[in-house]
């Protein structure tokens, strides 16, 4: 150039990986995900969510069941089972609880791959508190997790839609909250808190193409969380 100053070229697009690698990185398999927050208080369920699980279990009938996505310790679990002596209550997370004690009767710790992982049962209400930030095709779980529902149930999650891409690395955000609340979702942006009543099959218009571990916003535990890089809803669906 003419003033000696190079030309700017545009970074290479982030190498992307699918769920078997993400599964095994440090990103994801962290220890430290919902490891102290409990039921009720300062650190807990109730204030994540915006509810107490506990109450809205026991408007459920006298047998109600609870599953939770990335339950981490399941402190919270432990303690709604103690109260609930007649719910079941299932809690899931790659990693597990780290303190192998006894559980409640009526509550279940599965440590698996949730990509992987299904129900047998459905469920009046399903949680992920801050979990999806570290699973890749976080849609398609979304997708899995309203047929999980009972016909009454209730679905929360936190998604912060910023997170999805599409392949060039523009946002993807208002495609995916325009398909999700088409599907029967309800969204609140300034909690980044995602829901559904109501269990029903789901589909939506988008391709996993793989996520970026090294890159994103940070997760409330200021960890990085992976990016997931989503087709738009014109393309082709290529689960």
């Amino acid at each position: 150039m003419i003033d000696g100053t190079s030309p700017t070229t545009a970074p290479p697009p982030p190498e992307l990986v699918k769920d078997d690698e993400l599964t095994g990185h440090a990103v994801v398999a962290n220890s430290t995900m919902n490891r102290a927050r409990v039921l009720a208080g300062v650190n807990s369920y109730a204030r994540e969510l915006g509810f107490s699980p506990a109450e809205f279990l026991n408007d459920h009938g006298p047998a109600p069941s609870w599953l939770d996505l990335c339950s981490g310790e399941g402190l919270a679990l432990r303690e709604a089972a103690r109260q609930l002596p007649r719910a079941v209550i299932t809690g899931v997370d790659l990693v597990g609880p780290l303190l192998r004690t006894a559980l409640p009767d009526g509550l279940e710790l599965v440590t698996a791959d949730l990509g992987r992982w299904s129900p047998g049962r459905r469920y009046d209400l399903i949680t992920c508190v801050h979990g999806l930030h570290y699973i890749g095709d976080r849609l398609a779980l979304l997708e899995r997790a309203a047929s999980w529902l009972t016909g009454t149930g209730l679905l929360v999650a936190h998604l912060d839609p910023s997170t999805l891409r599409r392949p060039d690395g523009s946002d993807a955000s208002r495609p995916v909250l325009a398909a999700l609340r088409a599907a029967g979702f309800q969204y609140a942006a300034r909690h980044h808190r995602l829901s559904l009543r109501g269990g029903r099959p789901v589909t939506l218009p988008f391709a996993y193409l793989g996520a970026d571990p090294h890159a994103g916003p940070t997760t409330p535990a200021n960890r990085p969380s992976p990016r997931t890089t989503a087709e738009s809803p014109a393309d082709p669906r290529k689960r």
